[in-house]
């Protein structure tokens, strides 16, 4: 267990980090015995430094829910992260690639909540009730800590490695399509590179949020209505840099377009 200084150094350097746009040593390699509720901690003295400088909370992101993932990074549980208002880009948006300090994207379905939601012994039933639409989105991971031999503390304690979002423009309520089978064809400048379907995420994307919703019963906290709940990467994560163009094609939700520049 580290110390409530040590959470707060830690803290502070991933600020500064995100700050200056570096990249901060694994605190694993120097905290060995830090563990996954010590990540948590300094991720939430981060969010509390950021809410306290007047940075808006408006959802939560889910990580690391599909096999895809989990080979991709070698980590093997889910996580979670929060996101603020300044995050979060329309489809068409230019989106500019100095902001972050690495840029990876990966392809997601959102839920916005129309009632709080809370665990324990939350289903994915439950889940369903709470949603009020699901959106199209593609997360942009940045993360702040050297990639190579990271674990889950070390994507945890980095807000689970969240950059920002795009949201696309078609809704859904959840009895208006199945879920389980929205498709995704992504594209890097007209190439494509990534397809999946939604169901990689845990056998049903909203199973994340419920998922979400008993971890935060741990936590002593739930899933407000209006939050927006970023629910996991059924494709494995691509790299994009200064000058790439994207697409995303989700069938009958829709496109996501971006550019980074």
């Amino acid at each position: 267990m580290l110390s409530p200084e040590q959470i707060a150094a830690i803290a502070d350097e991933l600020a500064e980090a995100d700050r200056t746009h570096g990249v901060i040593p694994r605190i694993t390699a120097r905290y060995p015995d830090a563990t996954v509720e010590d990540s948590y901690a300094i991720q939430g003295v981060w969010r509390d430094k950021n809410l306290a400088g007047g940075r808006t909370l408006v959802g939560r992101k889910i990580g690391l829910t599909s096999k895809a993932m989990q080979q991709a990074t070698g980590i093997t549980e889910p996580d979670y992260g929060v996101m603020f208002d300044d995050t979060v880009y329309r489809s068409g948006a230019d989106i500019p690639v100095d902001h972050f300090s690495n840029v990876r994207i990966e392809v997601e379905l959102a839920f916005v909540l129309n009632t709080p939601l809370e665990g324990p012994g939350c289903t994915l039933d439950d889940a369903l009730g709470a949603i009020d639409y699901a959106v199209p989105a593609l997360e942009v991971l940045n993360s702040h800590i050297e990639l190579e031999g990271r674990t889950i503390v070390d994507t945890i304690s980095d807000n689970a490695a969240y950059g920002a979002m795009v949201l696309g423009t078609v809704h859904k309520r959840p009895d208006e399509i199945d879920l389980r089978w929205v498709p995704a064809l992504l594209y890097r400048n007209g190439e494509i590179e990534e397809t999946g379907v939604a169901a990689g995420v845990l056998d049903h994307p909203a199973t994340g949020v419920a998922w979400l919703a008993n971890k935060f019963a741990q936590h002593g906290a739930r899933l407000e209505a209006g939050e927006i709940i970023l629910a996991g990467s059924f494709t494995r994560p691509m790299w994009v840099s200064r000058g790439d163009s994207v697409r995303c094609d989700y069938g009958p939700m829709g496109v996501i377009e971006c550019r980074f520049v």
